[in-house]
């Protein structure tokens, strides 16, 4: 399935990067990129270009079975929060889970492990 993804997309012009294979960007001449990130079932689209990502979501709709579930909120155990002054990424969750699963949540703080 990633072999026929990475045809699609480089067919319409993304290049995969070199040091990490799951990601594709495409540079336009005004400055502009379109790029994602894809990891197992799950791929991060952004960029600064919105037509052309526009158009990439209608390209892997039309080639693949693809749900698009708007904004990014969460994603490999990050929490993405939106603001008016940029993006904020918190690992809050994934902590809470990872004291909750250890049974380690009511433990107290300490200044050094």
């Amino acid at each position: 399935m990633f072999d026929r993804l990475t045809k699609v997309v480089k067919q319409d012009g993304f290049a995969q990067c070199q040091t990490d294979h799951i990601m594709f960007a495409k540079h336009f001449v005004n400055g502009k990129i379109a790029l994602f990130i894809v990891y197992v079932d799950d791929i991060v689209i952004t960029g600064d270009n919105y037509d052309q990502i526009n158009h990439l979501k209608n390209l892997l709709a039309k080639e693949f079975e693809v749900k698009d579930q708007g904004q990014l909120k969460y994603f490999l155990g990050m929490e993405i929060a939106w603001t008016k002054n940029g993006i904020f990424v918190s690992q809050r969750k994934y902590t809470l889970d990872l004291l909750q699963e250890t049974g380690m949540l009511g433990c107290k703080a300490a200044k050094l492990p």
